[in-house]
This record gives C-alpha cells, structure tokens and sequence, in this order.
C-alpha cells in the first residue's frame, strides 16, 4: 500500500519532533560540559576535549548496538508481534550493563594509548583527569537509550524529550555550583563535570524506566517480567544487528577522533578551536541524527508489517526533508560564524584571540559539508530500517577511511592546510559516504520490491 509523501512527513514530524528535542537537549549537556572547561583554563578545555573525544569515540560503538533495539521492536511491532519486541527490549537493557562494563574498563587505562598517538604530556593529562568519573555515566546513560530505543519504536517519544530536558537543566546547574564552588561545594574542576554527567545519566534512566513501569500505554509490554532471565535468541538477534551499527559508529566518529589526533599534532591552539567548532557542527547535526532515528522506525514499522512500498516512501521523505533542513544550517554556519563561536568564547579576551579566529574559519568550512552531513545519516536510518547495517558499515568504513581520513591528513600537511585542510577532508570523506548511501537504499528497495513483484510501483 502506498503512502502519500505529505501524510509520510506529518507522521514522520510527530515522531521526529520529541527524538530531535531529545538529541538537542543531550548535546545541551555535552555544551554546558565544554563551557564549563573553557571556564576553567584553555588548557583544560584543550584537554577536557581530548577526554571527551575519547569518551565519543569508546561509547558510540556501545550507542551504536544498542540502536539496534528500537530498529528490532519497530519491525516486531509493525509484524503483530507483541512478545517479542518485549523480550527486545529485556535484552536490550542487559546489553547496555554489559557494553557498559567494558567500556568503563577501556576508558580508565586510556592514558598511554594518547601518548603513543603523539598527544601532548599535559593535554593527556587533563584528558584522564577529566575520564576519572565520566566513564561511570555509562550505565545509565545506554540504559537510558535502550529503553529510548523501546519507547520510540512504539511511538511514544515526548517522554524521551521531557526526561532530556529535564536532564539538561540539572547537568547546566549542578555543574555551574561545582565550577563555582556555590554552597560549600569543592572546585572539582574536570572530575567535577564527570561527576555530574554520571549522576545525570543514571536519573535519567530511572526516570524513563519508571514511566514505562507505571504509565498504562506500556501494559502489553511487561518488561519487568522475566527481565531477570534474557533471551539468549534476542540477545544474538541484537547483537547481529547491533555490531556492524556500532562498526558503522566507530568508523564515524573514527574519523573525527583522527581528526582530533591531527589537530593535537598541530598545537593546542588547533585542538582547542577545533573543539568548538565541532560542538557547533555536533549541535546541529542532533537535527538530522534524530530524524534518522525516526525514519529507521517508520521505515522499520512498514517492512515488519511488509509494506514495501510505504518503506521506500518513508526513507525517501526522511531524506528530502534532512537536507531541506541541513542546507538552512549551512547558510547560517556561513553568515554567521563570529556569533555562532562567541557563545562559547569571550572574542575579547586576549588568552583565547587565536582560537576565537581559527574557530571561526573551521565553521566556514563546516557550512560546505552540512547538507552531505545529514543526508548521509539519514539514509543510514533508512537502511538499517529494511534491518541491513552491513550496507552501511562497509560504505562508511570506505567512505570515512579510505577517503576521508586520507585527504585530512594531506590536506593537512602535505599541501599545508593546517586545520582547515583536516576540515576538508572531513567534508570530503562525507559528500562520499552521503552520495553512496543514497543510492544504496533505493537500490536495496528496488531489488526488494521487484523480489516481491511490485514492478509497475517501481516503475511507476
């Protein structure tokens, strides 16, 4: 059955709108927490963000598999089947402790791994100081997202976007009386900001599991009962789905990591600029990020339900309608980049002059690869909605890796762009993983869709 793409696109929004809030409002708090280290020195911003680089890079593999729960209940549930989207979800909280555990181990014996890629003694430093408590917000953090997965693929997504919020405010605060010494409290400086992220996370993650507990548009889904006994079949299930994603994630924000690692050869002054714009670039593409969640489980509720047609509709809207969007942040990433680095840095201030300038030419940059930034990750949610992610795994590892990662570093040195040649690379290793991932999913949905006889819809 067909979809018409304007009725596609209000069903789509209303899903999206709550899952981009939620995006937003966790990038909130990654802001506030580089806020909080430029107030502290330039040093411990250069280092803090080394740190937080580092916690990307280990988490997003663990973010990636458990994105496979919402992906996998959405297609349980577009197919009838009630239970096993429940013992999806059950799973999918036990993956999260597990994944939590050894990324937390990974974290803490970080150190001589930085060293060795040539990071500088004292940004190594900050960066492990910064990773003395922050690893500890993993628990609840993926806890939090499996259960996001769950909630979002029967599509109840506001709670998610309450809880984000509400989870923001309280990391701006609480950090703001530890930096500030405000009630007695002790200048934890960098460990500080770790403290708050952990505890945070873990609230927030009660919060959500307890709405699900309590609130009645969950009682076919008792995910308290056998919760003490996974499914081993569901456990696989996610985890065959789950590892290329966290591959496909790794590869990813592998190459921003790469990036980050060229930036601190270069000088503090490049690491710390290139920290900033990136929190900007990372803001707005929460729009697209979220979208893309939303379009895996539109996508998602139709091939389960054996919709193909709609599928195809669904995916092809998601990305229309990102680029649509990513083309409006490009424009102001290019007209207004003063403003845009002046949230997070006084211009005035001699001490940060040098990165204040670099920020701002870093952003320029970023205005040439936001549209090839979202459609990119949009068309990767389509994907992984027809329940494939190998597709996207082996494009970004090519795309990233044997194109991005490569032109960073010549860019960088060979031809003496500096920053803004690692920035370039960045942009081409995405215009590459964007294009290639868009024809993929159409030819993916033609394939499957003249499998199933459908030959005058694909023509038509």
């Amino acid at each position: 059955m067909h979809v018409a793409p304007a009725t596609e696109l209000k069903a789509l929004l209303r899903l999206a709108g709550p899952l981009i809030a939620s995006q937003l409002a966790h990038m909130l708090m990654v802001l506030t927490d580089t806020l909080m280290m430029a107030r502290i020195s330039p040093q411990a911003l250069a280092g803090g963000g080394l740190g937080a680089a580092s916690y990307s890079f280990v988490s997003i593999f663990c973010l990636g598999v458990i994105a496979a729960v919402g992906t996998l209940v959405a297609i349980r549930k577009g197919a009838g089947d009630i239970a096993g989207a429940t013992r999806l979800a059950q799973a999918g909280v036990w993956l999260a402790w597990g994944l939590a555990l050894v990324a937390m181990l990974v974290l803490w014996n970080l150190g001589p791994v930085l060293l060795l890629f040539g990071q500088q003694p004292a940004n190594v430093e900050a960066a492990m100081q910064f990773l003395t408590l922050l690893p500890l917000a993993l628990p609840g953090y993926l806890t939090f997202m499996a259960l996001r997965g769950f909630t979002s693929a029967l599509g109840h997504s506001t709670p998610v976007m309450v809880i984000s919020l509400v989870g923001t405010v309280l990391n701006y605060l609480f950090n703001h009386a530890l930096i500030e010494g405000m009630f007695g409290l002790p200048h934890l400086g960098l460990v500080g900001i770790g403290l708050v992220t952990a505890l945070v996370s873990l609230g927030m993650a009660i919060a959500l599991a307890l709405y699900i507990r309590w609130h009645s548009a969950y009682e076919a889904y008792p995910l308290r009962k056998g919760l003490s006994r996974p499914s081993l079949p569901a456990l696989r299930e996610l985890w065959r789905l789950g590892l290329p994603i966290g591959g496909t994630y790794m590869v990813e924000v592998g190459l921003f990591g790469f990036a980050v690692l060229l930036m601190g050869v270069l000088g503090s002054t490049q690491l710390a600029a290139h920290q900033i714009a990136l929190q900007i670039i990372s803001t707005a593409f929460m729009v697209p990020a979220g979208l893309s969640y939303a379009v895996t489980m539109r996508v998602g509720l139709y091939y389960g339900a054996g919709n193909l047609l709609a599928a195809r509709s669904a995916g092809r809207v998601g990305i229309a309608f990102g680029a649509t969007m990513m083309l409006g942040f490009a424009a102001l990433f290019w007209l207004l980049p003063d403003t845009l680095v002046g949230l997070f840095i006084d211009r005035d201030d001699p001490a940060f002059a040098a990165i204040f300038q670099l920020a701002v030419q870093l952003v320029m940059v970023a205005a040439w690869f936001e549209l090839f930034d979202g459609v990119q990750t949009i068309a990767m949610g389509s994907i992984r909605g027809l329940k494939d992610a190998k597709t996207t795994f082996l494009i970004g590892l090519g795309c990233y890796w044997l194109v991005g990662a490569p032109s960073a570093w010549a860019f960088a040195f060979t031809f003496g762009g500096g920053a803004q040649g690692v920035w370039w690379g960045l942009a081409l290793g995405l215009a590459c993983a964007a294009v290639a991932l868009t024809f993929a999913f159409e030819w993916r949905m033609k394939r499957m869709l003249g499998k199933a006889g459908i030959g005058a819809a694909v023509s038509a």
